[in-house]
């Protein structure tokens, strides 16, 4: 089937990546992926997609360069170097980076890349893993306009609210922003959750009531069920959340932000991480308050 869609590299087929790249092939777009484990690209052959062996593999004849890996040193190495990402994609290529890094990353990547005649936006996601495999993520986006408009199908077919946030790292900005608030509000919601059941009321009645007044939000809608089962199942690891609440709190630094509470939960989320839960989904902070209470967890 010949499409005038443009053709797409996907790097990085992950919890997010890899259903955001499926949305993308259900949407009629030539996906070329790679990533480091064998069975997330036998996912995407199966899905439609063709397996690349590499990133120079994958990203050569693209259009677009769609990168979605844990952090900014994975940003670096599969953008530089003589097999990444710049060496190898034709100028005039669209990269958008979806990872969540640190703002200076995206804005040292776009200089790179430009002296290579390649564009690049900064386009990190809010949504977890059911807002990736539902396609309702919220696209906070860093670049130029016009870049921009011409990646807006691409992000269309990923999430329901795309915004373009500024220059060159804004989008970045804007998802630590996000980090910041989510962190706070699970925290505060495992709190309630504790004092709830200490106190002998049905928690699931009263979450339910919590969820419909103003202390209701996206993070109890979402999480509501973990707290509930207990269940840890990771959407979105605490080790994740770790390195953003550490890029939030070193950029809030630099631009002499005072984040008290976020300082906090920041480290709450480090002696989670110390506590062997970095693998778990981050509404386990929930543990850290059942141990802080005197629980055996």
């Amino acid at each position: 089937m010949t499409t005038t869609l443009p053709k797409i590299a996907w790097i990085g087929l992950g919890i997010m990546g890899s259903p955001m790249s499926e949305h993308l092939i259900k949407a009629g777009y030539d996906v070329t992926g790679y990533t480091l484990e064998q069975e997330k690209l036998e996912r995407l052959s199966a899905a439609g997609g063709t397996a690349a062996g590499s990133v120079a593999e994958a990203v050569r004849g693209a259009d677009v360069v769609i990168t979605m890996v844990p952090a900014s040193p994975q940003v670096e190495a599969v953008a530089y170097g003589p097999d990444g990402i710049l060496e190898n994609a034709r100028p005039g290529t669209l990269l958008i980076d979806m990872s969540s890094i640190t703002p200076r990353t995206s804005v040292d990547l776009a200089a790179a890349a430009g002296k290579k005649g390649i564009r690049v936006l900064d386009a990190p996601v809010s949504g977890g893993e059911a807002g990736a495999v539902e396609a309702v993520l919220s696209i906070m986006v860093g670049g130029e306009g016009t870049d921009f408009d011409a990646a807006r199908p691409i992000f269309e077919a990923l999430g329901r609210t795309v915004v373009l946030c500024g220059p060159h790292g804004s989008g970045q900005t804007v998802k630590a922003a996000n980090q910041l608030i989510v962190a706070v509000n699970i925290q505060a919601c495992a709190e309630a959750v504790v004092f709830l059941e200490r106190s002998g009321v049905d928690l699931g009645a009263a979450l339910d009531v919590l969820g419909g007044g103003l202390a209701g939000s996206t993070v109890l809608a979402r999480k509501k069920d973990n707290f509930l089962n207990r269940d840890f199942k990771p959407g979105f690891r605490i080790d994740l959340h770790h390195k953003d609440m550490g890029i939030v709190t070193d950029a809030a630094r630099t631009v002499g932000a005072a984040i008290p509470v976020g300082a906090v939960v920041a480290q709450l989320v480090a002696s989670l991480r110390a506590q062997g839960d970095g693998g778990l989904d981050h509404s386990a902070l929930l543990r850290g308050v059942e141990r802080l209470s005197g629980e055996q967890v």
